[in-house]
């Protein structure tokens, strides 16, 4: 289990004395102190009103941003990254209102979706694409079917090139035009075009959200430990110190601190599955 960048309130935990080794003080009736956006959730499923909807909105247009960008990987240049946020809003707020927590636990899992979906039907709806490059891409396809059909194999570019009379050049950069206009060829392959099209080493939008995620889930369990096991977190994960030196500074064995190190790790582990199953 990694912890090393864990953050908050366990820096800031005092070593116990040597002579005091208070044991971990557990929260009332197991509770486990919620995020203030898991704050907004409960209130909006008990009551859905537009202004927690819009509070949930807010909290979530980063992801909107992220998905629309992924999108416009696979567009030209003239679709704005601007009008596919506006779209993946509107689909955001439909993943807010359908959201059921039953069935799907994870709402960014479930947003990304919704958000996809969202563009690519507004995609379809006004015809991003110029009236030149519909017509071209007609033209391309019917001197394709001309050429096979006199040849009786699939024509070269080359060849392609000669029956169109335009340069190969010119003829490839069409060919990438007419890859890009359809809609549906977007959507294949998980993401189709805009897969193809991403940077490999750039991180995932997604990853991103949810290493997020676990890391404040991994905070909000720390914080629930008592304070000599906090003060072994912070010693052990953050400032890297042995387990002799440990148990040094809080006046037990190393065999000791071994043992406090494997409870406060099960237990870590016991209340992450706990947040992750809701």
């Amino acid at each position: 289990m990694q912890l090393r960048a864990v953050a908050g309130p366990v820096v800031t935990a005092p070593v116990a004395p040597a002579d005091e080794h208070p044991e971990p003080v557990e929260p009332e009736n197991g509770a486990i102190e919620q995020s203030p956006v898991d704050d907004v959730w409960t209130a909006y499923l008990a009551q859905r009103t537009r202004a927690l909807r819009d509070r949930l909105v807010v909290h979530y247009t980063p992801l909107v941003r992220s998905v629309a960008h992924r999108v416009a990987a696979g567009l030209p240049s003239y679709v704005e990254h601007a009008d596919l946020v506006q779209c993946g809003v509107f689909g955001l707020i439909d993943a807010i209102e359908r959201f059921d927590p039953q069935r799907c636990p994870r709402f960014e899992s479930y947003a990304t979706q919704r958000i996809r979906g969202a563009i690519f039907d507004e995609l379809r709806a006004q015809d991003w694409v110029p009236r030149s490059v519909r017509g071209r891409a007609r033209e391309l396809e019917r001197a394709q079917e001309r050429l096979e059909g006199r040849l009786l194999r699939a024509a070269t570019d080359r060849e392609l090139a000669t029956e169109l009379g335009v340069p190969v050049h010119e003829l490839r950069s069409l060919t990438r035009q007419v890859q890009l206009i359809s809609v549906e060829a977007l959507e294949e392959n998980s993401g189709g075009v805009s897969e193809l099209l991403t940077d490999e080493s750039a991180p995932d939008p997604m990853t991103i959200v949810q290493a997020h995620e676990t890391l404040r889930q991994l905070s909000v369990a720390v914080e629930q430990l008592g304070e000599r096991d906090r003060t072994v977190v912070r010693l052990y994960y953050l400032e890297n110190r042995t387990l002799a030196e440990i148990g040094s500074l809080l006046g037990v064995t190393e065999s000791r601190v071994c043992q406090l190190h494997s409870r406060l790790v099960g237990r870590l582990r016991g209340r992450l599955e706990e947040l992750a199953v809701g």
